[in-house]
């Protein structure tokens, strides 16, 4: 078996390594376009914070260890043509051009940034974060000074980053179009990141675009914004999302949906045959909705590749779909989200209530005690749980609770099921009725109120 991967990070890796492991005669070959396969583009922010001293440490495994693994690596040489009827890819690096054959395939080429058409986006001092090459670039500018950032957008790359430049004692302002940060939650949770964001000295400003970046005295940046508001800092970092990677796919005749993502099925299969497809360039199954949308995150490029890579060697897994579960530290706060917010609810049709209690991470007698926000949706018209948000201190199981959740999604729980776990508690760490709870019974006598 010939199997050939294009891409080389959580999707793409997951693939070879998967195939490895259960036809150790594959031959895998894994084309990387760049040097750094197997990199945490998630640990970015933290390398640029100085949290994390040395980028080698953000490889998940070493180039050794993957060789080790028994996958054949082309580093720096990119993918440019596939070529189906005669089952070969055509890559092209600095050496020339080079024909590798396959039996199957994978495609997982991921999502590149989207690069609004804002006048300035291409001088220098302005940052499109995505690469490990882009990292290590502002990496260098930092280290020449810059005293002060732009930030455009406030979703969760920009929200990490101003935490990140904010850690390197930089001056931040961040700039989002809509009406608040964060659109991942619910508005009440928004209010509460913004909040805690000045409060650590981040200058917001939502609800305002950015008309045009450009040059101003001293080597800055000036960005203006349609209401006439104009923010100065030494760089400029644009992240206002990702779109799927997925060019080279349509081109070889894979199907894409209108957002451009590569169409699969819950194999990973698109409609060529003995081409697969995984990761952020590609559509998602939401496990809640059953229906495909577009969910870029890094746990589920992990889990389509390890899908992907099994079926390519004649397996039949079946990927079990995402809920979109995302946590995201943000100064001293960790904010963690999972299934769907209130708006969306009703926009998919369900009739949603949504409850939000703030209690304690733990027994207040014990030392330490700090406050969680907990926020439960349910659908009033068969009491099933839809999602939930969750807000509270670092180090407090923000993220481990927004997993209880994510289960009990996971397995379709109805909002009074959650008063039934039987979860640990010991009064350092939690109450006999943990977060959770307290917050499902806040809904439960809500729905009640309301029937």
């Amino acid at each position: 078996m010939r199997l050939v991967v294009i891409g080389g990070s959580d999707a793409g890796i997951s693939a070879a390594l998967r195939a490895r492991e259960l036809d150790p005669a594959s031959n895998v070959r894994l084309i990387v376009a760049d040097s750094f396969p197997n990199f945490s583009i998630c640990g970015i922010p933290f390398y640029l914070s100085g949290e994390v001293s040395d980028w080698r440490s953000l490889a998940h495994r070493t180039r050794h260890e993957l060789e080790a693994a028994g996958v054949e690596l082309y580093l720096q040489q990119r993918a440019v043509e596939i070529d189906t009827p005669r089952r070969c890819v055509r890559v092209q690096s600095g050496a020339g051009v080079d024909h590798v054959p396959y039996d199957r395939l994978v495609i997982a080429t991921g999502a590149e940034p989207v690069r609004p058409p804002i006048p300035g986006i291409e001088l220098p001092n302005v940052f499109v974060l995505h690469t490990m090459d882009e990292c290590l670039a502002l990496h260098q500018r930092l280290q020449e000074a810059a005293s002060s950032a732009v930030i455009v957008g406030a979703g969760y790359i920009g929200l990490e980053m101003a935490d990140a430049l904010r850690h390197r004692g930089m001056a931040v302002t961040l700039i989002d179009q809509l009406p608040a940060v964060m659109r991942t939650v619910d508005r009440s949770i928004a209010v509460r990141v913004e909040s805690l964001l000045r409060k650590h000295g981040v200058v917001v400003r939502t609800g305002t675009a950015v008309r045009s970046i450009a040059r101003a005295g001293s080597g800055g940046m000036r960005v203006r914004c349609t209401d006439d508001y104009a923010a100065h800092g030494a760089i400029v970092l644009v992240a206002v999302g990702v779109r799927p990677q997925s060019d080279l796919a349509r081109s070889c005749g894979v199907a894409t949906n209108e957002r451009g993502a590569i169409i699969v099925d819950r194999e990973m299969r698109t409609n060529v045959p003995d081409v697969f497809a995984a990761g952020d360039c590609v559509v998602t199954w939401h496990r809640l909705l059953h229906r495909d949308l577009y969910l870029p995150l890094g746990t589920t490029s992990h889990k389509q590749g390890r899908v992907a890579g099994e079926n390519a060697v004649g397996g039949d897994r079946v990927f079990a779909g995402s809920l979109g579960t995302q946590s995201v530290k943000i100064f001293d706060r960790v904010v963690a989200a999972t299934g769907l917010r209130e708006e969306d609810a009703s926009l998919y049709g369900f009739t949603p209530l949504a409850v939000e209690v703030t209690t304690y991470d733990h027994k207040v007698y014990y030392p330490g005690a700090t406050e969680m926000t907990v926020r439960l949706v349910g659908d009033m018209r068969t009491g099933g749980l839809l999602g939930g948000q969750m807000i509270g201190h670092y180090g407090r199981e923000v993220s481990k609770r927004i997993d209880t959740l994510a289960t009990a999604l996971h397995h379709r729980m109805s909002v009074d099921d959650l008063n039934e776990l039987d979860l640990s508690y010991t009064p350092p760490l939690s109450s006999p009725w943990d977060p959770v709870q307290v917050a499902a019974q806040a809904w439960a006598t809500a729905h009640k109120e309301r029937q």
